[in-house]
């Protein structure tokens, strides 16, 4: 178990669409499952880490929304998420988001409000759960890792939405 370094962008890596995993009980997968917690463990008030963000492109990401600055009533606690697919949603909110990737800003960004999704557990079993407000933009943001997204490329405005980080 290790804390893994994050790429920043403009890493080229960033932009790369993340392959399915297939093999669950390969020990480096496991590995990585384990490296993703310690390394969103380590960061501050992280919230969520995805693979492509420590250089691995394959669709695992790892969310804990008990980690939050701010009391999140309704949340499942530790995710690990691999191949997910947004099944329905609903609802559309805009609120500001950060990311270890691009840290010097910050941006609003509208996201889904209430989810219903579909992924693989850390042993491949699949899972399918609702999630609302906090959690379900947590998890877009961390799905728009695996397809090459940043949370920059979502803004309305980079002029009006994009904002220096306050350190």
């Amino acid at each position: 178990m290790a804390v893994l370094p994050i790429l920043t962008y403009p890493d080229p890596r960033l932009r790369l669409e993340a392959a399915p995993v297939a093999d669950f009980a390969e020990p480096s997968f496991q590995g990585l499952v384990d490296d993703l917690i310690d390394t969103m463990n380590h960061a501050p008030w992280c919230v969520g880490v995805a693979a492509p963000q420590v250089g691995e492109s394959v669709q695992l990401l790892v969310i804990d929304c008990d980690r939050s600055r701010k009391k999140i009533p309704l949340h499942h606690g530790l995710l690990v998420v691999v191949n997910p697919a947004i099944l329905a949603w609903q609802g559309m909110a805009i609120a500001r988001e950060g990311c270890l990737s691009l840290p010097q800003y910050t941006g609003n960004v509208a996201r889904a409000v209430d989810m219903n999704v579909q992924f693989q557990d850390r042993h491949g079993v699949t899972q399918t759960m609702d999630m609302a407000d906090f959690e379900a933009r947590v998890l877009q943001h961390e799905m728009d890792h695996l397809e090459g997204k940043l949370f920059v490329d979502r803004v309305v405005s980079r002029r009006s939405d994009l904002f220096p980080r306050r350190h």
